[in-house]
C-alpha cells in the first residue's frame, strides 16, 4: 500500500471518528485491544448501515471492511468505498468465482499488515438480535492465522438506517445524539478452539460483548 493511501486512509479515519462523536454518544471499551501492528481480523454483529463507520472511527488503526458486491458498486459511494480500502464480495451465484477472489483480497490485506473488519452474519439484523455466523471466517483464518478481534456493539437498533419498523434508509431520521456502546474484547488465536468450533466460539463471544454493550448503554440511561 502506498504511503498517500495510508494517510489518507488515517486522515479518514479520523475525521470518521469526529463525525461519530458529533452523531452519537459513543462510548468505546476494549479498543486497546486491536494490536498496534501486524495483520487482524475485526469480528462484530450487524445492526445498521452505520457499523462500519462507528466501528471504523472507534479503531485505532484504519478498517478495511468487507462488503456486498451491490452496496460497494453505488454510484454515488463507490468512490469512497475504493479509498478507504473496503473488499467487495458477491454471491457465487451471481458471479462464480466471487468468494475466491474475495478471500484473496482479504488474505492479501492481512499479509500487508492490516486490519480487516467484517459482518459474520452477512446480513443487517431484521429483529435487532445476533444471528447465526455464516461459514467463511474459517476460511480465512485457514489461510492466514492472525489474531481474531471480537465486538459488539448496541444501540444503533432502531435508528434510520436499522430494519426496525422497516426497511433501512425507508424511514426520516428520529434519532440524534443516541447513546451508543461499543465492546472490543481481547485477540482470540485460531488454536484458541478447533475448526470445527470456531464459528460458534467466536459467536458467543460477539454476543457476550453485545450483552455487555446493551449492559452499558441501560446503566447510562
Amino acid at each position: 500500500m502506498s504511503g498517500w493511501v495510508n494517510a489518507a486512509r488515517q486522515v479518514l479515519r479520523w475525521l470518521i471518528f469526529v463525525l461519530m462523536r458529533l452523531c452519537y454518544r459513543l462510548q468505546v471499551h476494549g479498543s486497546e485491544h486491536i494490536p498496534r501492528q501486524g495483520g487482524a481480523l475485526v469480528v462484530c454483529n450487524h445492526v445498521s448501515f452505520m457499523d462500519a463507520l462507528v466501528l471504523g472511527g472507534a479503531s485505532p488503526r484504519p478498517l478495511r471492511f468487507v462488503m456486498d458486491q451491490p452496496i460497494f458498486d453505488s454510484p454515488w459511494l463507490k468512490w469512497w468505498f475504493q479509498l478507504v480500502g473496503a473488499i467487495p464480495i458477491e454471491s457465487e451465484r451471481r458471479s462464480p468465482g466471487a468468494l475466491r477472489r474475495a478471500l484473496d483480497d482479504v488474505s492479501a490485506a492481512l499479509r500487508q499488515g492490516q486490519v480487516v473488519m467484517v459482518f459474520p452474519e452477512g446480513r443487517l439484523t431484521p429483529d435487532g438480535e445476533i444471528h447465526a455466523f455464516r461459514r467463511g471466517l474459517e476460511a480465512i483464518l485457514a489461510r492466514d492465522d492472525v489474531p481474531v478481534i471480537p465486538a459488539g456493539l448496541a444501540g444503533l437498533w432502531g435508528s434510520w438506517t436499522s430494519h426496525h419498523d422497516g426497511k433501512a434508509l425507508k424511514k426520516c431520521p428520529k434519532r440524534f445524539r443516541a447513546p451508543v456502546s461499543l465492546h472490543f474484547g481481547p485477540p482470540l488465536n485460531r488454536l484458541d478452539a478447533d475448526d470445527i468450533a470456531l464459528r460458534r466460539f467466536l459467536e458467543a463471544r460477539v454476543r457476550a460483548l453485545k450483552a455487555a454493550a446493551d449492559q452499558d448503554l441501560s446503566s447510562r440511561r
